[in-house]
């Protein structure tokens, strides 16, 4: 009985926040406050472009344009060279699901697909990742696409887990089609398909 309880608030709690963070998204002046609030600054115009890179679950057609309701005005499969893809943050349910994450590490290189959307929209895909907040932030890393043309792309990263998790199956599965269907590079793809996912 007390754990029900404790778990209907625990919801209840999330749902508020999540509530919140969308209506604040919908006010760029209420979104600057906030942002200040947690430490972050809100840059530039709501119509300004801004490049976006997925290394996750956004690579995606169904969670970046029809969950997330983003509409890029371009899209290139980019790599960021000086970051690790990493597991090692704490999905939901607890134990059971590991979402991505990128870590610095100056061997590695993440590939995924880089996004041309407003700064409105990043707004917008701020409040569904939990920006700000307590896990992911915005990184600034310069992505080369496949013709080499270098850009600067904002990104999410956090402070995970020393050790790595094991995402859930489907998180995973919306990785690799997301690669595939992209065109992300064969040796990315396999990388991503030797990745141990829960039961």
């Amino acid at each position: 009985m007390w754990r029900s309880f404790a778990s209907v608030l625990a919801e209840s709690r999330r749902a508020t926040r999540n509530r919140l963070r969308k209506l604040i998204a919908r006010s760029w002046l209420l979104s600057r406050y906030h942002y200040r609030w947690h430490g972050h600054v809100l840059p530039g115009r709501p119509s300004e472009p801004v490049w976006y890179l997925a290394y996750g679950s956004n690579m995606h057609h169904s969670a970046f344009r029809e969950r997330r309701r983003m509409r890029p005005t371009e899209w290139r499969v980019g790599c960021v060279r000086g970051y690790r893809l990493r597991f090692n943050l704490e999905g939901r349910p607890p134990g059971k699901a590991a979402p991505a994450n990128i870590c610095p590490d100056p061997d590695g290189e993440v590939w995924g697909v880089l996004y041309r959307i407003t700064r409105r929209e990043l707004l917008r895909l701020d409040s569904t990742e939990g920006v700000p907040g307590r896990h992911y932030r915005h990184v600034l890393v310069p992505a080369v696409d496949t013709d080499g043309n270098m850009v600067t792309a904002v990104t999410y990263s956090a402070i995970g887990k020393d050790t790595d998790g094991t995402p859930s199956f489907r998180y995973i599965s919306l990785l690799r089609e997301g690669a595939r269907v992209h065109g992300l590079p064969e040796t990315w793809v396999q990388y991503l398909d030797s990745v141990k996912h829960a039961e």
